[in-house]
């Protein structure tokens, strides 16, 4: 891999990721382009203790443009986009619209190919690798950043989800907070370490895991399943054997094996709703719209919670997705978005059986 950073017009990073050592990359930014401003602050929520982040500045952000004016697609003749160069393998830049900037952290996005029409499913291994290789240098490098505490790599594909850009693409957020979710699983680790004396939450349930009937698939380093108390309709999560609590600690065994796995994962979510799932037509559906989710251990300081330390954590990916069944999404509503308390459609242990229904042959 050969990485070269440089800067767009308005003084905004930009990254290459080669699979070429040899390939060169000179090509600047000709928009006139004006410094980004950004007004983006966190505001703490004084009844619930989690953050929200005020960012005003996104409302002005592109919207659903046609795809000859894909801002994420190499730039060509007069046809001037984020990404100044007329090819790439991966690209990161820091989100001309991000949630986050500054004191309050940092937002980029990862542009995964150069095809517009591709999708991460779609990606062959060594491209797959690259992206990895991409997360996890992101990884390190915003972990030293003074403001950031967390580093989040995730991907929102499809419209059902929200996804304003069709061009394969995810975001990497860097907070300056641990977030809500990992504090509820810190607090659990904490309160299973004392009650057990001792025992790993993460290694007590991928050991339950391991002997149930929900196991998608699994590999020499990695275990993909459904989990007992599924929040979504298809939602699998992805660990490696070793436990490790960020993409850094993947050894190069992992790391090799990680795209034939997360790969077939993609490919069995896309062919879930093929007509056999209630026996409906599903002539002219579009792809399994999903959120892909790294979970990382924050790099701050985890006092709060009581003997927890960031080698207890385990990082994991949870892909999920909002359809239900085909035609039909799975909507947060009163009970999951007023209270938090999700209601799932699908029992996990049939979810877990369709998942290996539609393995590659």
């Amino acid at each position: 891999m050969k990485k070269t950073s440089t800067r767009l017009a308005d003084g905004r990073e930009l990254i290459y990721y080669d699979l070429s050592d040899d390939t060169v990359r000179d090509a600047a930014d000709r928009r006139p382009l004006d410094t980004t401003v950004t007004t983006s602050e966190i505001r703490r929520d004084p009844l619930l203790g989690d953050s929200v982040a005020i960012a005003s500045h996104r409302q002005g952000r592109t919207y659903h443009p046609p795809a000859g004016e894909c801002p994420l697609c190499p730039s060509e003749g007069d046809r001037l986009s984020e990404i100044p160069d007329s090819s790439y393998d991966v690209v990161v830049f820091e989100n001309r619209f991000p949630s986050l900037a500054g004191d309050s952290g940092r937002c980029e996005v990862v542009c995964f190919t150069s095809d517009h029409n591709a999708s991460f499913g779609s990606l062959n291994e060594e491209q797959a690798r690259l992206v990895l290789d991409a997360w996890t240098d992101r990884t390190s490098e915003l972990s030293h950043l003074p403001s950031v505490e967390q580093v989040f790599c995730f991907e929102n594909r499809g419209a059902e989800i929200g996804v304003t850009l069709q061009h394969p693409h995810g975001q990497i957020y860097a907070y300056p907070f641990t977030t809500p979710r990992t504090s509820l699983m810190l607090r659990q680790m904490a309160a299973h370490k004392e009650a057990t004396g001792g025992a790993n939450l993460f290694d007590t349930v991928l050991a339950e895991e391991l002997a149930g009937e929900r196991i998608v698939l699994e590999s020499d380093h990695w275990v993909a399943y459904v989990p007992y108390a599924a929040h979504w309709p298809y939602e699998v999560h992805l660990y490696p054997r070793r436990r490790v609590p960020d993409l850094l600690g993947l050894d190069e065994a992992a790391r090799t094996e990680f795209p034939q796995v997360y790969l077939e994962l993609l490919r069995r979510f896309d062919r879930i709703f093929d007509g056999r799932d209630g026996g409906e037509d599903t002539a002219g559906e579009s792809a399994t719209p999903y959120i892909a989710a790294w979970h990382q251990a924050p790099f701050g300081t985890l006092e709060e919670f009581d003997g927890v330390t960031r080698d207890d954590f385990a990082l994991h990916l949870e892909l999920f997705t909002i359809r239900r069944t085909s035609g039909k999404l799975k909507f947060l509503a009163g009970s999951e978005s007023g209270m938090n308390v999700f209601i799932n459609d699908v029992p996990p242990e049939r979810a877990a059986e369709r998942l290996r229904e539609v393995a590659s042959s």
